[in-house]
């Protein structure tokens, strides 16, 4: 059982975008770190790494992940990844780990020759990796499988929704580089893409500084289906539109019609309520 409540804290999309992701950037890397190779950097990222592609791991076996056969090695990596994890104190100066700053979550404990703890990515943490990392398809995939009981509307349907919207699963990487969120060129002729992205902003505005992983999985889940509507400008003329895919999904999904059904009826009260708002102003 996951003891997030008591160890990381981190807060909605917006604060993703605005704190979290620029402060990681500064602190760990973003994607043209490789260039500056700056060793902590990479230290962080490929711990990171480890965890994306394998889930919860104890330091222990993160580090044999990446040394199997060497035994002294592992020990003085698992040393290491416990000091990045969970910060250290040195000289009575304090310096935050990768957990404190809301990427890692302690995930247990498991007992392996005594108790040792257990660790796993946040989902910002999962969003940092999707920004920062070179991933492969292949790799984002594997991840999806590791992390699907944490989103379950999202990764729990990945193989789903990859038959039926093919690449369009990895437009979360959109997300990861703080895109499509609150961008007022979202809004297309005939497309309520800008309306839907505005009420989801709105419907978890309170949780800037502290939101549930289930609720940031909602709000995230919410982000990827809506934004199945953007599509490219270059799409070819044999491309089913953002509706069509959506309504693919919804065909042999009842269960995300359903839920997605309440969020757009949601949304479409929320700018029938505003609208009256400016009509009873009393301005004009």
């Amino acid at each position: 059982m996951s003891t997030e409540e008591n160890t990381t804290k981190y807060g909605n999309l917006y604060s993703y975008k605005f704190y979290l992701r620029p402060t990681v950037h500064r602190l760990y890397g973003d994607r043209f770190s490789s260039i500056k190779k700056i060793k902590h950097h990479e230290n962080v990222q490929k711990l990171l790494h480890v965890l994306f592609l394998h889930g919860t791991c104890t330091t222990w076996e993160m580090a044999k992940i990446k040394h199997p056969n060497d035994v002294s090695t592992i020990r003085t990596k698992e040393k290491e990844y416990r000091r990045l994890i969970k910060g250290r104190t040195d000289r009575g100066k304090h310096s935050s780990g990768i957990m404190e700053l809301g990427l890692v979550i302690n995930d247990g404990q498991k007992f392996n020759k005594g108790y040792s703890d257990t660790y796993r990515l946040s989902l910002p943490g999962i969003l940092y990796c999707l920004d920062v990392l070179n991933l492969s398809k292949k790799e984002i995939d594997q991840m999806a499988a590791k992390y699907a009981i944490f989103m379950p509307k999202l990764f729990g349907k990945w193989e789903f929704l990859k038959s039926l919207v093919d690449d369009d699963v990895y437009k979360i990487q959109i997300l990861a580089r703080g895109l499509l969120l609150d961008n007022p060129e979202l809004s297309l002729e005939k497309s309520p893409l800008y309306e839907l992205m505005s009420y989801l902003n709105f419907k978890y505005r309170k949780f800037y500084e502290f939101i549930s992983e289930k609720d940031l999985s909602e709000q995230i889940s919410y982000w990827f289906y809506t934004c199945i509507l953007y599509q490219n400008q270059r799409k070819g003329k044999n491309t089913l539109s953002g509706v069509e895919k959506l309504h693919a999904i919804f065909k042999k999904d009842k269960e995300i019609a359903t839920w997605y059904k309440e969020f757009f009826k949601e949304s479409e009260l929320y700018f029938k309520d505003r609208t009256k708002i400016l009509k009873n102003s009393g301005i004009f």
